[in-house]
């Protein structure tokens, strides 16, 4: 539901609390499926949530993308949140 930007405030509290823990965790396709559905949300679904960006952030940044088997357009999101919290 959030790769089709439906319930958004509701479900991305959910999601990030699951990817604090577990980066790449599986929704229904693949391992990192539900980080890419959150890393594509446009700048104003995070905009009354800072603190959700934040943990999000935090986990992004501790993970090994030498480890991660992700598509490329979800490794390049993942380096994109690293480089702006640079």
């Amino acid at each position: 539901m959030l790769g089709q930007q439906i319930a958004v405030p509701i479900l991305l509290p959910l999601a990030v609390e699951v990817l604090a823990r577990d980066p790449l965790a599986e929704s229904d396709f693949y391992p990192g499926d539900l980080l890419g559905s959150v890393l594509r949300l446009p700048a104003a679904a995070w905009s009354t949530m800072p603190q959700e960006r934040q943990r999000l952030t935090a986990a992004v940044t501790a993970m090994d993308l030498d480890e991660a088997d992700l598509p490329q357009d979800v490794r390049d999101a993942v380096v994109s949140v690293r480089q702006a919290s640079a």
